[in-house]
């Protein structure tokens, strides 16, 4: 099934991203401060990067918060390196994060649904009624499919055509589907308009059930239905369908003449129908409908649109008071959804917080993204920039600068490179969002404790 990842440390991921231009994104926690608000009640819809990391950011910074965290699920398995999962370069459960880090700092975990929010009473509530009282609230909520773009799909058409966009058991049942297809199978991957959560995943996706098709049923292919007639990191990837799986993938994207959106599907029959009128029969579809804001953000009236407007320079809604929006759900123009960006946004958010409750200095907001993605063994490409609050096109917008993108011609010492800094950052992220212990590093072993003598 592939390669195994090993550990990087975060030593050896400081060093690489210095080498880079990285080091500016270095994951670090505010100094501890005294409340001005002692008791503040700070809620926390999503327990994603983003909301995540805001929380262990508040409570680290300010012990005397009350911080509450209200998530679904029990667990956190990740969406962004579910792909390499897929690709038979992870296991799935190294993508299983707990929340009982941020347990163990204090932070009150809810493993509920909020299913209304109270913006004058301030007050969250769940099905049974029960309230969460709350004086900043944050929502972090991730995505809502809309399965109702694509006729024949729905959540329980799902459970055989599965979309795999919220990690978990979507991303097992794909798993399975392609390890059952025979070899000489039809996968058929549809990629969405924009926007969408992780702009480059449905391509890393195609490469990694490529390499999977390749060297396990290389008589198959996959077929990806683009809405687009373009897409981010193109270059890259097309360069790798054609030197790496050009007996595995055919990428047909929308054009004048041909339009390959998804249109319809029929999962009794796993015939998948594109706009063009194409029709293909897949051994499997995965099919990713077009997304929204996560439901508690509309309800919360949060939302314009699909989507959640935001103040550039705090990430508060500009709908609603004393409520914050981060991550996929909000309006960040260039901005991509992507795990870097929400837990860059999350330590803004916690930063403007913090500067509310204990009446501390701001500071200009900056920004950051950077995405990786796995093309093959080894082989890692890249594109992030740095944000920050400015005029453009006469509107106030997140202005980006500093933008960087691999090169189709790296050498394999650079891709290997990449693909040891996006491990590094794996291990550096989910460590510090979910408040896990760090592995020492291996380049510094522990030394085991000398016995005291007596007398």
């Amino acid at each position: 099934m592939g390669t195994t990842v090993t550990s990087i440390s975060r030593r050896t991921f400081n060093t690489s991203a210095a080498g880079a231009g990285l080091a500016g994104f270095a994951i670090t926690g505010f100094p501890a401060i005294a409340s001005a608000e002692p008791g503040a009640r700070i809620v926390i819809i999503g327990g994603g990067p983003g909301g995540a990391t805001v929380a262990v950011q508040l409570k680290q910074a300010a012990p005397d918060l009350q911080v509450t965290l209200i998530e679904s699920r029990s667990v956190h398995p990740t969406c962004f390196y579910s792909n390499l999962y897929l690709g038979g370069f992870r296991s799935f459960a190294s993508l299983i994060q707990t929340y009982d880090g941020l347990r163990a700092l204090g932070i009150r975990v809810l493993s509920e649904t909020a299913t209304d929010v109270d913006t004058a009473k301030k007050q969250v509530k769940f099905a049974n009624g029960r309230p969460v009282a709350y004086d900043r609230l944050v929502l972090s909520p991730g995505i809502t499919l809309k399965y109702e773009t694509i006729e024949g799909y729905s959540e329980e058409a799902a459970e055989t055509m599965p979309h795999a966009w919220r990690a978990g058991p979507q991303t097992q049942l794909l798993k399975r589907q392609l390890a059952a297809m025979p070899n000489g199978g039809v996968v058929v991957i549809s990629a969405p308009a924009l926007p969408y959560r992780c702009p480059p995943a449905p391509y890393e996706r195609a490469c990694m059930i490529a390499h999977y098709l390749k060297t396990k049923k290389p008589k198959s292919k996959l077929i990806l239905l683009d809405a687009k007639r373009s897409f981010t990191k193109q270059a890259l990837f097309e360069d790798a369908f054609r030197t790496l799986y050009k007996d595995q993938v055919e990428l047909a994207l929308s054009n004048e003449i041909d339009d390959n959106t998804v249109v319809r599907v029929n999962p009794e029959t796993r015939e998948v129908v594109a706009k063009s009128d194409r029709k293909i029969v897949a051994d499997v579809a995965n099919i990713i409908p077009a997304q929204r804001a996560g439901d508690i953000a509309k309800v919360a009236g949060c939302t314009e649109g699909d989507w959640c407007p935001v103040a550039f320079d705090s990430f508060k809604s500009t709908k609603v008071t004393d409520v914050y929006v981060l991550g996929d759900a909000a309006i960040a123009p260039d901005m991509p959804k992507s795990a870097f960006s929400a837990n860059s946004q999350a330590k803004l958010v916690a930063a403007d917080i913090l500067a509310e409750v204990a009446g501390k200095e701001r500071f200009p907001a900056r920004l950051r993204n950077t995405c990786w993605s796995m093309i093959a063994p080894d082989n890692s490409v890249k594109i992030g920039a740095n944000y920050a609050p400015g005029d453009k096109d006469g509107k106030k917008q997140l202005v980006a600068s500093g933008g960087f993108i691999s090169q189709t011609n790296e050498t394999a010492e650079v891709r290997r490179q990449n693909f040891q800094e996006s491990e590094a950052w794996y291990d550096a992220i989910t460590t510090e969002a979910f408040a896990r212990a760090a592995p020492a590093p291996a380049d510094e072993p522990e030394r085991p404790k000398r016995r005291r003598r007596r007398g």
